[in-house]
């Protein structure tokens, strides 16, 4: 290794366990509002789970049958929503009581596309996961729009139609990017570009890293998220075709790096660690790069990469030490401070795990309907237990709010508790 990339990568590690060392305590995660949990980042903060996933540990308290959808649930206090196509031609969304699953409102409009080649195995329902403020729902449906609904009734606040707004056709795979709230605005990537949107009225800000239309560049497959970077917050965003720090109030692109993809599938969500940005591509590679303020702006550099290939799973990391699913059906785990694997899992498993850690153990919920249970070991891959809880696909994210899992079959929404076993 490069004297300056060790230099990099030990100031990573330095930068990581002193923000670790300094983070306030996170509060428990009693509800699940937006794309990958409460810190964007699929960690909980709650008691323990068991080392054990049978019914005796982890029991079914309610299951609701749906149309199809790959939307990730979202969880309040009170409620689930969860999202639908109806015999792809309209997409529905539902409010359930979170505590029994009765229906409590229904809203739909008419959206549907039919995605091309390699998607098309895998349906054509919505597909990106809404946000929830408390008070609204924003739901992005698959023709480039988004629809604000009152949490309470359904009823709709407002609606941008992007395709129409830009004089765009719908993009190719659909809309995909899950929003994120940050005080009175909204951002999102859409109209092949990222938009912010006042939160309340709907109207558009700014438009910014507009992309041509095009099959291998239009309709991004990432959602972004808001960090501290070089010493200043903003959105992190990754398109088809490259990563960027763009600015909340103006949307000046303040630095931006080339990812290479195939077919510009570039799908993670980016992951913040310090002051660098981690990221995998289908068919190519894993990097970290480092961002650094300067005289004259932003430098992004390369810390390290190596030849895990990822898909369209994003980790999760544990103790300066990434996690992740890739593209080859493998599990792999990633020292952060140098780029090395330290394992790789033997044995494939499915297309997809959406990932949620707790401490030291992580649920991994397989496309195929099986719930895995690891052990967050940078040293050797460790499963602890596994469960088949569905019959059916299961492409949504997991959610985990409070002693409840939430688990969006693409034909039902259900929903398991955690349970102390009765004393033998």
């Amino acid at each position: 290794m490069e004297l300056r990339t060790l230099v990099a990568a030990w100031a990573l590690l330095g930068m990581t366990v002193v923000l670790h060392a300094e983070a306030p305590q996170k509060p428990e995660t009693k509800t699940w509002q937006q794309w990958r949990g409460p810190t964007r980042d699929g960690q909980f903060v709650g008691a323990a789970w068991p080392d054990k996933l049978s019914a005796e540990h982890l029991k079914q308290t309610w299951r609701v049958e749906l149309a199809p959808s790959y939307s990730g649930p979202l969880v309040s206090e009170t409620t689930v929503f969860v999202t639908e196509t109806r015999s792809k031609k309209d997409e529905i969304v539902r409010a359930l009581d979170r505590a029994t699953g009765k229906e409590l409102w229904q809203t739909e409009w008419a959206g549907a596309i039919s995605v091309p080649f390699f998607a098309k195995s895998n349906g054509d329902w919505i597909r990106a996961t809404p946000a929830f403020d408390g008070t609204s729902l924003f739901v992005p449906g698959i023709r480039d729009v988004l629809v604000s609904l009152d949490g309470k009734t359904g009823k709709e606040n407002w609606r941008i139609d992007f395709c129409k707004e830009y004089g765009l056709k719908a993009p190719d795979f659909g809309l995909v990017c899950s929003p994120i709230i940050d005080g009175d605005a909204l951002y999102i990537q859409a109209a092949n570009s990222v938009i912010k949107v006042e939160r309340t009225t709907g109207k558009i800000l700014w438009r910014a890293l507009e992309s041509r239309e095009d099959i291998m560049e239009s309709g991004a497959f990432s959602s972004p998220v808001i960090a501290m970077l070089a010493g200043e917050r903003q959105l992190v965003v990754q398109s088809r075709d490259k990563l960027a720090g763009v600015d909340l109030a103006t949307g000046e692109v303040k630095w931006s790096q080339k990812v290479p993809s195939f077919r510009g599938m570039n799908i993670l969500t980016p992951v913040v660690v310090g002051d660098a940005v981690f990221t995998s591509s289908y068919q190519n590679r894993t990097w970290l790069y480092g961002v650094a303020k300067k005289d004259n702006g932003f430098a992004v550099e390369q810390t390290w990469t190596n030849t895990a290939s990822g898909y369209m799973s994003t980790p999760v990391v544990i103790d300066n030490h990434a996690y992740l699913h890739l593209g080859n059906q493998r599990y792999t785990c990633i020292e952060l401070a140098t780029g090395k694997r330290t394992w790789t899992s033997p044995n494939p498993f499915g297309k997809y795990a959406s990932l949620v850690a707790n401490g030291d153990k992580i649920l991994a919920l397989d496309q195929r309907g099986i719930l895995y249970l690891l052990k967050a070991n940078p040293q050797k891959f460790e499963q602890l237990d596994e469960r088949e809880i569905s019959t059916d696909e299961t492409w949504a994210h997991l959610a985990v709010a409070g002693d409840q899992l939430f688990v969006r079959e693409l034909k039902a929404m259900a929903v398991y508790q955690w349970v102390k076993p009765a004393a033998k």
